[in-house]
């Protein structure tokens, strides 16, 4: 109570509140009595006199003078410990010899420093690295749209894309490398490539990243963390795409190097599943404008019946005969036959589409087509 009355009075005044040691020059036998009245009190580490410095990893030498630092509370009234000797008391238990956080926290580290070299331990190495900031500049908050690591996964990131893009917060491996496995960031990491000044928490840049790790890593890894989703959407059993791997192999490969996410993956894997897709709008009304689509798509459907071989090279054949008899660019063919097969005017190669989905479900949706734009 007696603090706090001085405290409001510093601050009325414009001053900086300081405790005075005045319960420091009290008589011991005034001490005495008070304690056996049961007068609660606190703890507090006598600072010396002097500075108080040490060599930051980040910020290289960091010093307080001792004057600017009070007689700061190390157990309160009802004696369990205050933050700062808590940590210290911990980290000195488990053999801590790195410390490293955000730089809110340099203020902190004279009063621990100061408690290390009273309990006779040996200091630890200290770095404070920035603090991270949202994209509008601002230190990361809740207000940001802060999520659990797991609702990171349930967006579809992948953990070591997660891993590489928090290593890159507040440290660079140089040469402008960005994209990096585990293994790789452990043999590069060097307390030289620190940084000292707040990096930015952005979504995209954490979605571009991801879409890397999609593309690099092995399909035997990336496999189960996609195959989850696929179920969940209902597009396919675990055990359908167990007993059609290779094809199941294929798609993801084609699909993954176009893909940030795994959702990206799911949405663009559903035309590969059933036998009917849902029509793009936006494609539809691009794509199929011309007069001569229903004409073109039917010739591309007899042409892809009479095909003796379902394979790439030779529905590639095929389908460019159509084009030079019919005196057209291939893409006047190729974009509304992708829109018929797959729903929309973006996928992987036309004729990876075909193969994927096969003579009879290619043909079924090229029939599909053709009823929409006759009006049947």
């Amino acid at each position: 109570m007696e603090l706090d009355e001085r405290r409001r009075e510093a601050e009325s005044r414009g001053d900086a509140f300081k405790y005075d040691r005045r319960c420091d020059r009290l008589p011991p036998d005034e001490i005495e009595r008070r304690v056996a009245a049961g007068v609660p009190f606190v703890l507090r580490f006598r600072v010396p006199d002097g500075t108080t410095e040490w060599n930051d990893l980040v910020h290289e030498r960091i010093a307080f003078p001792n004057k600017d630092i009070e007689d700061f509370v190390v157990l309160r009234s009802d004696a369990t410990p205050i933050y700062n000797m808590a940590v210290v008391s911990d980290d000195i238990a488990a053999g801590i010899t790195v410390v490293m956080r955000g730089d809110d926290h340099i203020s902190n580290t004279p009063k621990q420093i100061l408690l290390y070299d009273a309990l006779g331990a040996s200091l630890p190495v200290f770095a404070h690295l920035p603090m991270i900031h949202g994209t509008d500049g601002k230190k990361l908050s809740k207000r940001h749209g802060a999520m659990a690591v797991g609702d990171y996964r349930h967006e579809g990131i992948l953990p070591t894309a997660m891993v590489n893009f928090l290593a890159l917060l507040g440290w660079s491996p140089g040469g402008d490398r960005e994209v990096m496995m585990p293994a790789e960031l452990i043999a590069s990491f060097s307390e030289d490539g620190l940084l000292k000044k707040a990096s930015v928490f952005d979504p995209k840049k954490l979605e571009w990243m991801n879409g890397q790790h999609m593309a690099l890593l092995p399909l035997a890894e990336i496999e189960p963390l996609i195959t989850p989703s696929i179920v969940d959407a209902g597009l396919a059993s675990a055990e359908w795409l167990a007993a059609n791997k290779p094809w199941y192999d294929t798609l993801l490969e084609l699909l993954r190097v176009r893909s940030r996410t795994v959702g990206d993956v799911v949405r663009q894997a559903a035309p590969y599943f059933g036998d009917s897709v849902v029509l793009d709008p936006d494609a539809v009304a691009k794509q199929w404008k011309d007069p001569s689509t229903a004409d073109v798509l039917s010739d591309a459907r007899a042409a892809l019946a009479d095909a003796t071989e379902w394979a790439p090279d030779r529905l590639e054949e095929a389908m460019r005969g159509v084009a030079e008899r019919r005196s057209i660019g291939a893409g006047k063919l190729f974009q509304p036959l992708r829109v018929a097969l797959t729903g929309s005017a973006v996928s992987p190669g036309i004729f990876d589409v075909l193969t994927l989905l096969g003579r009879d479900r290619s043909l079924r949706r090229l029939d599909a087509a053709l009823r929409t734009l006759r009006g049947g």
